[in-house]
């Protein structure tokens, strides 16, 4: 029974890499400075804080820079808000550590407008929400659609000028969802055959003594 147990685990990791669902990754950062003209938005010096499922489930630290630029203003000001077009680039640095690989992680272009909030909260102060949708490759090769990025920043009473310090943000992938190859099913429905008759021979052999 022991052996069978084995060989329904094995089926089981076979199948879970065949039918592997979409496989979300989120890079986090924090800090930098971001500054905004008529040109776009830019943000350099922030580092990569945290990344999730890479190669680890979680890795935290100093991981790493992230940095990028979007199109012009084509819309609003920085003040009140405003949109900015799509293109510019957005690249994720890995410095090697935690185990991740050393390089790019990812590389893109926002694929859409890029929006700029304003947002007044109830103590008075200003803060600022960046959206946008990237395009882009993974460090694997993998191109990747739907990559969405969420950045905040707080100005205090006053309002974005030219340049400010970033307090946080985020960019999630979502990769495509992997479809089984038709040897793979194959291979895992003689499997589960083969576990089948095992068991039932197993069962028979115990009745018989």
């Amino acid at each position: 029974m022991k052996h069978a147990c084995s060989i329904l685990l094995l089926l089981l990791l076979a199948s879970s890499l065949c039918f592997a669902s979409s496989n979300q990754i989120t890079f986090g950062n924090e800090g930098g400075t971001l500054t905004g003209s008529n040109a776009g938005l830019a943000l350099t010096g922030s580092t990569l804080t945290s990344v999730t499922n890479i190669v680890l489930p979680l890795a935290i630290g100093d991981l790493g820079t992230v940095q990028f630029s979007t199109g012009a203003l084509i819309g609003g000001n920085l003040q009140q808000g405003g949109i900015f077009a799509a293109g510019g680039t957005f690249t994720v640095m890995s410095n090697g550590s935690e185990g991740l690989p050393s390089g790019v992680l990812f590389t893109g272009t926002f694929a859409t407008p890029v929006t700029w909030i304003l947002v007044t909260l109830a103590n008075g102060t200003h803060s600022y929400v960046m959206q946008g949708v990237l395009t882009g490759t993974l460090f694997n090769g993998e191109q990747v659609n739907a990559v969405e990025v969420q950045l905040t920043t707080n100005t205090g009473k006053g309002f974005m000028l030219k340049s400010v310090f970033l307090s946080g943000g985020s960019t999630v992938v979502t990769q495509p969802v992997t479809t089984p190859e038709p040897g793979s099913l194959v291979f895992m429905g003689t499997g589960l055959l083969g576990l089948g008759t095992l068991v039932k021979r197993r069962s028979l052999f115990r009745l018989a003594s």
